[in-house]
């Protein structure tokens, strides 16, 4: 399998390309710094400097030729204002998701966020945290037009606590913590699971072996 990872110096694409590369797949990291090379490197991903708010489609998707899989794990990251919620985490999906059409990439995973499953936010959410769910949101909207073998995977709180390997996983599930290495697992079963194609799920942690969990979510 040969996949492409945007956003990959991510700390979740970075727990996904070890694993991707642990079972020897081909892993490109699409990354804005050249100086994040060489921890991509470390970790048996090819590293491919590309800023998402600079390509445009067809640049890209040069980048994407014979990719079996593409994922979207950037984003704006902490300290970044609404125009840039809306700029990397709403735009940088949609420039991949038309990169995967023209270079014919048959999946596509998307990185979103609970919340952005719900028509709108909570009254009580703040203006930036609001404009990035409202980014997430209009990203899941665009792929769902699209004819990609999208697969959403909606994250609760986000922690650098060891993984559990287990998990709670389905449509709707209630918010609680995930651990980034949990998410990461949770995504390289999906990719090696078909039914998930055209699926999105909800994702924390639980008590449920990650491989039955996908299993029972997709069931």
């Amino acid at each position: 399998m040969r996949v492409v990872l945007a956003g990959g110096h991510g700390q979740i694409a970075r727990h996904l390309g070890r694993l991707l590369a642990e079972r020897s797949e081909t892993v490109l990291g699409l990354i804005r710094h050249s100086e994040h090379a060489d921890d991509l490197r470390a970790d048996g991903v090819q590293p491919v400097v590309a800023d998402l708010e600079s390509l445009d489609a067809d640049g890209l998707a040069e980048h994407l030729d014979g990719a079996d899989v593409a994922v979207f794990a950037a984003g704006a990251g902490p300290g970044s204002g609404v125009e840039r919620k809306d700029s990397v985490d709403r735009a940088g999906s949609v420039l991949l998701a038309d990169a995967a059409e023209r270079a014919d990439v048959p999946r596509f995973l998307q990185i979103s966020s609970m919340g952005a499953g719900k028509p709108q936010n909570p009254p009580d959410v703040g203006e930036v945290f609001g404009a990035y769910l409202d980014a997430k949101r209009a990203a899941e909207q665009d792929l769902r037009r699209r004819g990609l073998g999208w697969t959403i995977v909606r994250p609760g709180r986000l922690t650098d606590d060891a993984p559990t390997g287990k998990v709670t996983l389905g449509v709707n599930v209630e918010r609680d913590d995930v651990t980034r290495a949990d998410v990461a697992a949770v995504c390289v079963a999906l990719l090696d699971t078909p039914a998930s194609a055209r699926r999105a799920v909800e994702l924390v942690n639980g008590p449920t072996p990650i491989a039955e969990a996908v299993r029972q979510s997709l069931a």
